[in-house]
């Protein structure tokens, strides 16, 4: 009897485990909700920055919009941090912080070792039509907005096909004004920011 009540016991653990499993899957696969108030910025568009992120120069610059709370950003972490080794020498990279909690510049670069610039303004997303997390955009040395969408087609960025973010770089660094994306990299998908309204 005792054996039986075991074995029922860890069927009903598995399945609570896998039913939480793929409630986020579903959950996270659907589009991010958008808010009422939402303010759509077309590629092209020059960004205004009313704090320190213009004193980068000409530089390219790539803003990670990333919430640490966030199942979403926190599975693209080890995607973004493989952006900042392959480019650091050609672009400039910023994690943008969009958390209700208190967090510091350094709890964020201790906790997923980054050595990059950490900022906390969330007007930032804003100006540059963000709603969610994780969220990479891509703005030129004019300070104009070149790409604003999804790292990759799945939370958790393993599909080379689909590295939108990389191929975004890739273009800006190759000067191609041409590439065009799919509502697949520009539709957003994770966590909305703490204080949308919808």
């Amino acid at each position: 009897m005792k054996r039986v009540l075991v074995i029922i016991w860890l069927v009903v653990l598995l399945f609570g485990i896998c039913s939480l499993f793929w409630y986020n899957q579903i959950v996270y696969s659907l589009p991010t909700p958008v808010p009422a108030n939402y303010k759509v910025v077309p590629k092209g568009e020059l960004i205004n920055f009313n704090t320190t992120l213009g004193v980068y120069g000409k530089k390219p610059l790539f803003l990670h919009f990333f919430n640490p709370d966030c199942p979403c950003s926190r599975f693209n972490i080890s995607n973004f941090k493989s952006l900042v080794k392959q480019y650091n020498n050609r672009i400039n990279f910023v994690v943008v912080v969009m958390s209700s909690r208190a967090y510091t510049a350094k709890d964020i670069q201790a906790k997923f070792d980054l050595n990059i610039p950490v900022c906390f303004d969330k007007s930032i997303a804003a100006a540059c039509g963000v709603y969610s997390t994780p969220q990479a955009v891509l703005i030129d040395g004019q300070t104009r907005l070149y790409y604003r969408g999804n790292y990759n087609k799945a939370r958790y960025c393993t599909d080379d096909k689909t590295s939108f973010a990389k191929m975004a770089i890739e273009g800006l660094l190759n000067n191609n004004d041409k590439l065009v994306f799919s509502q697949l990299a520009l539709k957003s998908y994770g966590c909305k920011l703490p204080g949308c309204k919808q």
